[in-house]
């Protein structure tokens, strides 16, 4: 019986698996034509576009097609509708935390990816400044569009479902590395892009549904930093190594073994046990409802939050680099930004993981939005060409504070939004946060050639960030509040939906028949009960 549990979490199993082989048969062909290339230095734009490669192609897109069907289950039909098997255990829910991980570090990788390959790829496609930069904005341009496309399917067909997916985008574009136009590696880093901001937001619904109260938000919270951090290290270190070996399209095969290893752990991941229960309901939750009611204000503090995050990241870190080399005597690299950018994760993702569990979210979250202003503003008063140690401290601390607020945002918005809607509002975060890669760039370097220079950029990139905090603070909801009156905080608020949801879609019923007040929810109970 224990046996038969992880089969039956894929509704289709054989047609799963056929799907995979497919879509591995078309990917190792790209391989092959990879290793084939190395008498050209693996420059495949020499190359061209042949027959072989697109049955290749075709054979991808059926595959994943195929595989993405089979994990699909219409509501209240099949083995899926059962209730799913329950992360009751501690091993069970160590194993969890382990698999999930590991699949935002995969996650991680792919954007982390995209710094490492540029120089390479601009050499074998002969482009301008100009021209690469395509190339992050159509990546980032994907996340946000499989971030608002990956939180709503999570809340229609399922979180496990939607992971696998996730998964099997990543299968099929790791053939970017055998593109042999540019056109074709930005179509491929789109998807693949997709996948990613796909991915985010549903793991952080799927931890907080599976795990008890307790610890899990500091959980939550190391996981999302440290994943961040791992995934950078995973692709810097494979870019570091194998790149000079064999060029920069090696930095994105070397990724398939990983992503086939995230596959084949699926049977660890088990569908939410509450988004179960939640199918039997015959009404949708529509996306709207983020916006509306009581959901509107804390929809409109998380937009803020995350959107002042992408300006920071995206757009003035972006620039400080190149700012920093260009004041000659400080000899500050970007590969030292990066490199401390990275190191100082792991502290501050620890340190935010305590105070969000011992102290509160909502403070913890106003605390690292002060301190990325504060290191704004020294960075407005000191600029570019300042003393040595008072600038390194403040970039330091830049980094400090958006690394603590990027580990904040996930497992916050995924504690205080309802069951029935906490994968469309995690999408809706990300894909806000993101979209700061869209406008940030050209916005930070308008204002660079404002007068001022960076030292404009650091007191107006500032406000917004210094807002967010402010709403955090003074209309920010705080998950902690809700558990004193309920076993677990989300039980009050999946409540809150069914009534909100109730008087929305009911009230001329009401008038023939009322209704009783199990609609409202058990507080400590069932946060999504069958009716």
């Amino acid at each position: 019986m224990t046996a038969a549990e992880p089969t039956a979490l894929i509704p289709r199993p054989l047609m799963f698996w056929t799907g995979v082989a497919l879509t591995c048969a078309g990917v190792g062909q790209h391989v092959w034509m990879f290793v084939d290339s190395a008498s050209m230095d693996y420059h495949m734009a020499m190359m061209g576009t042949s027959w072989t490669m697109w049955a290749a192609m075709v054979a991808i897109v059926v595959g994943v097609l195929i595989s993405g069907f089979s994990v699909v289950q219409a509501p209240g039909t099949g083995p899926a509708a059962a209730p799913s098997p329950a992360v009751t255990s501690e091993a069970d829910r160590r194993r969890l935390i382990g698999v999930l991980s590991f699949a935002l570090m995969v996650d991680q990788m792919k954007p982390a990816t995209l710094a490492f390959i540029q120089p390479g790829m601009r050499t074998e496609f002969h482009l301008s400044a100009s021209g690469i930069a395509w190339l992050p904005t159509v990546a980032l341009s994907g996340t946000v569009v499989g971030s608002l496309l990956g939180g709503r399917a999570a809340d229609r067909i399922g979180r496990r479902a939607t992971i696998l997916i996730a998964s099997l985008l990543f299968l099929g574009t790791t053939v970017c590395g055998a593109m042999p136009t540019f056109g074709g590696v930005l179509v491929m880093c789109a998807l693949m892009g997709m996948a990613a901001g796909g991915m985010l937001p549903v793991v952080y619904a799927l931890m907080t549904e599976s795990l008890p109260p307790g610890r899990r938000a500091a959980v939550m919270v190391l996981q999302a930093g440290l994943t961040t951090t791992g995934g950078y290290m995973a692709a810097a270190g494979l870019a570091a190594v194998l790149i000079p070996l064999t060029g920069w399209r090696i930095a994105w095969f070397t990724q398939l073994p990983l992503v086939l290893i995230l596959i084949g752990l699926n049977r660890w991941i088990p569908e939410s046990a509450a988004f179960t229960a939640q199918r039997a309901r015959t009404r949708r939750v529509p996306a709207s409802t983020l916006f509306k009611h009581s959901h509107r204000v804390k929809t409109l503090v998380v937009s803020g939050y995350a959107l002042a995050w992408g300006l920071v990241y995206w757009g003035f870190i972006t620039f400080l680099p190149s700012q920093l080399e260009s004041s000659h005597h400080h000899g500050m690299s970007a590969a030292t930004l990066l490199f401390l950018s990275s190191l100082l994760s792991i502290p501050t993702c620890v340190v935010a993981a305590w105070l969000y569990m011992r102290w509160s979210a909502k403070g913890t979250m106003v605390a690292y939005a002060a301190l990325t202003v504060a290191a704004l503003l020294v960075l407005s008063l000191v600029g570019v060409d300042g003393g040595r140690p008072v600038l390194l401290t403040a970039v330091m601390l830049l980094f400090a504070g958006t690394a603590g607020v990027i580990a904040l945002i996930g497992p916050y918005t995924a504690e205080i939004y309802p069951l029935a809607i906490r994968g469309t509002a995690g999408g809706w975060a990300a894909a806000v946060g993101k979209s700061g890669g869209a406008f940030g760039p050209p916005l930070v370097a308008l204002i660079l050639s404002l007068p001022g220079g960076m030292r404009t950029a650091a007191v107006l990139i500032a406000l917004p960030m210094a807002l967010a905090g402010t709403a955090v603070a003074l209309r920010g909801s705080d998950p902690r509040a809700h558990a004193a009156g309920a076993g677990d905080p989300t039980a009050e608020l999946d409540a809150e939906l069914d009534a909100l949801m109730h008087d929305a879609a009911a009230p001329a019923k009401e008038t023939a028949a009322p209704r009783t007040p199990e609609a409202e929810g058990a507080p400590g109970g069932d946060p999504d009960p069958a009716r």
